[in-house]
């Protein structure tokens, strides 16, 4: 078990040089570069606003993708990673970016395809179901936020695990965020296209979802994936319920059909994954209050944890005047295990971090999370001019304090499985 609060990792890069005889290539190694830093957000459906998948997409946009990356605006990717390792970071490396100059200096040369290159890698996976909203949703022009449920039978014939799973929105102007949960009784279809305000939703509160929190979907978030050999349990004939954020809306013809993708495991998972949601009935320094002009500092605590757990990655959530999150676990030995510290928290890029190597919290450990807010005008996320008091809340002007952790049971040998 690890006793310290920070983990440094030390690189040691040398620069190369490049001659004009064998200057860097598209498909020498900016292919590369390209398809695992930026494809994932810059393919079609996707959350990037165009596409990076061929030269010719690459080549038009080459001076502003050199600018974005030579200043670090792009990939973004706010965790400290001398706090933890995830699996899925998105970070150039000094070569990378070097190669990235290099290449527009020389006119942005295409070169050759290589046929000995994987190109299978740059594929996408197709998933096993994708399921659609019935009917396209037409966004009320109220210019308020607007909070809708919706119901997608899956029809499955069989239980299956989940090896992946993928959220795309039908209008992501609007889409704020959205949680899906899992149903097997069969008794909520009318909650369908239905408000959260509507009073009829509590004739639905008797029905409480299987799985809570099968995945969420948040700004800049991206696919999540498990494990080999695990998975999330979705059972036969299963409802999907979607609960949907859109953002305030006044022009006209605004529609929304979003996808859910999901992706099986070959075989039945030998683990099961689970869902943890931390929320803001968990700050230990109530009320979640935070006043016009103010920054303030919450922090809340999750436990004791009645089992040990093996945790996959964590899911961090605020709004627009958060600024700073960490949270860590504390055993009952006094050993503490990072989690996640974000020093400069935007709205526009979250994500569900995922460990590269399982993180082991014993039993009886406490989750911890201290998050500061800034309600200052001299915040520029800041919703509101002059600045107003705000509190908990759904809306896009109010704000939360959530942690989700994917998580399995544990097993011996846990500690040096990388999630692969």
């Amino acid at each position: 078990m690890r006793s310290v609060l920070v983990i440094f990792t030390y690189f040691s890069i040398c620069p190369f040089t490049f001659s004009q005889e064998n200057p860097i290539t598209y498909y020498g190694k900016i292919e590369s570069i390209i398809f695992k830093n930026c494809m994932p957000c810059h393919s079609p459906g996707q959350s990037g606003p165009f596409s990076l998948l061929t030269f010719e997409d690459v080549a038009k946009r080459g001076d502003f993708i050199g600018h974005v990356t030579k200043s670090g605006y792009m990939p973004p990717w706010k965790a400290d990673r001398e706090f933890q390792q995830y699996k899925n970071e998105r970070v150039l490396t000094a070569d990378e970016i070097e190669a990235i100059q290099d290449w527009l200096k020389n006119g942005m040369p295409k070169g050759k395809k290589d046929k000995k290159v994987d190109q299978s890698k740059f594929r996408f996976e197709k998933p096993d179901v994708t399921l659609k909203m019935k009917n396209p949703y037409l966004i009320p022009t109220s210019n308020k936020d607007d909070y809708r449920f919706f119901h997608i039978p899956t029809n499955l014939r069989e239980d299956k695990y989940l090896s992946k799973i993928e959220f795309i929105p039908g209008n992501k102007r609007l889409v704020h965020h959205c949680r899906l949960m899992t149903d097997t009784t069969h008794m909520v279809h009318a909650i369908d296209g239905m408000s959260a305000d509507d009073p009829r939703i509590s004739a639905f509160e008797k029905y409480p979802p299987l799985d809570k929190f099968l995945y969420g979907w948040v700004p800049g978030n991206s696919a999540i994936e498990f494990p080999s050999g695990t998975g999330k349990k979705i059972h036969k004939d299963t409802d999907i319920i979607i609960n949907i954020h859109y953002a305030p809306n006044s022009r006209e013809s605004q529609y929304d059909k979003s996808v859910i993708n999901l992706y099986f495991t070959e075989k039945k998972a030998d683990r099961e994954v689970y869902s943890l949601a931390i929320a803001e009935d968990d700050i230990s320094n109530p009320p979640f209050l935070i006043s016009a002009g103010e920054k303030k500092t919450f922090y809340s605590s999750f436990g004791p944890i009645p089992i040990d757990i093996s945790v996959i990655g964590v899911l961090p959530h605020m709004h627009y005047i958060g600024k700073t999150f960490r949270a860590f676990a504390a055993t009952p030995e006094g050993d503490v295990i990072p989690l996640i510290k974000i020093d400069d928290w935007d709205f526009k890029w979250q994500e569900t971090y995922l460990f590269k190597k399982l993180q082991i919290i014993p039993k009886n450990s406490v989750i911890l999370i201290e998050a500061t807010f800034d309600n200052t005008a001299g915040n520029p996320a800041n919703p509101n001019s002059p600045p107003k008091d705000i509190t908990y809340g759904w809306n896009t002007t109010s704000e939360m304090l959530d942690l989700v952790l994917y998580y399995l049971e544990y097993q011996e040998g846990d500690e040096t499985k990388t999630h692969d």
